[in-house]
């Protein structure tokens, strides 16, 4: 009898025991995954800082400058000139390139590098803007015809186009002149700039040839656009083959030495690279 009540009791507590311990395990499991489950916030910080990290690698290799200042600019500018042209510009003239001859791209958010080039263009002007780029009458003595104030160079037609259409604003008194040869004869152009012109867009061959004839005037000329936008084969303004030796030529015909002189400033429009991708050439020897 004592027996079999000791065998009884044992019985039931190794039962009790086999009943409890699958709880005990999964109390301790809960608490576990509790111990591990992030908070929101940790979360939301984790993917901030994952986004951002994304953004700035983004950044890291695109190997470009989306809103270049000034300086960045002005400098970028210097080292293709020198690098095109194999040349090295002395101290006095190193001096007279300042800051000031550029035109400073917005900084904010808001002001990005593309689709707003009128509102770039209307800083550059100041309060004057309206008055020179907008009216359309010719003032004998003050503005004379086929003079624009304002000149953007692309490298290919297409690209002309598509940065008048940022300028439509402007031009909707005194439209912009078109000087590119695709589907544009000469005359024609010459015949468009014997009136009051403020904006031209074009490439550089047709507007060297139209300077050269003495089509397109430059005496009210106060500001240029370089279009830095690159095609699908990565290829800009300042890196196309031809069109940059023709880019080059014009500029060192016409707008070099006003630039020196601080009667022109420059406006390298959109992304540069931030480190000069044009192979280094060695000076012309003197």
């Amino acid at each position: 009898m004592g027996s079999g009540t000791a065998d009884a009791a044992a019985k039931k507590r190794r039962k009790q025991k086999s009943q409890l311990q699958p709880k005990s395990s999964i109390h301790k499991s809960k608490v576990k995954d509790k111990k591990k489950k992030p908070s929101k916030n940790n979360e939301e910080k984790k993917e901030f800082e994952t986004t951002a990290a994304a953004t700035t690698v983004g950044k890291r290799e695109s190997g470009v400058i989306q809103r270049p200042t000034a300086s960045q600019q002005l400098s970028f500018f210097i080292d293709q000139y020198q690098s095109a042209n194999r040349v090295q510009l002395s101290s006095l003239e190193l001096d007279s390139l300042k800051e000031t001859c550029i035109v400073e791209q917005g900084q904010s958010p808001a002001q990005n590098t593309t689709d707003n080039l009128d509102e770039h263009v209307k800083v550059a002007f100041g309060s004057s803007w309206k008055k020179v780029l907008c009216e359309k009458h010719i003032l004998e003595g003050q503005v004379d015809p086929g003079n624009p104030a304002l000149l953007v160079i692309s490298s290919s037609a297409l690209r002309s186009l598509d940065l008048l259409r940022e300028l439509r604003s402007l031009t909707k008194d005194c439209h912009a002149a078109k000087l590119f040869s695709k589907h544009m004869k000469i005359e024609e152009q010459v015949s468009i700039l014997k009136n009051r012109v403020n904006i031209a867009s074009g490439t550089p061959s047709r507007i060297k040839k139209l300077i050269d004839i003495e089509a397109l005037g430059l005496s009210r000329l106060a500001v240029i656009v370089f279009d830095m936008h690159t095609d699908v084969k990565g290829y800009s303004l300042f890196t196309l083959p031809q069109v940059r030796d023709e880019f080059w030529d014009l500029y060192r015909t016409y707008f070099h030495q006003p630039l020196l002189q601080g009667k022109l400033r420059l406006c390298l429009y959109g992304p540069i690279p931030s480190n000069s991708s044009a192979k280094k050439r060695k000076p012309k020897d003197d």
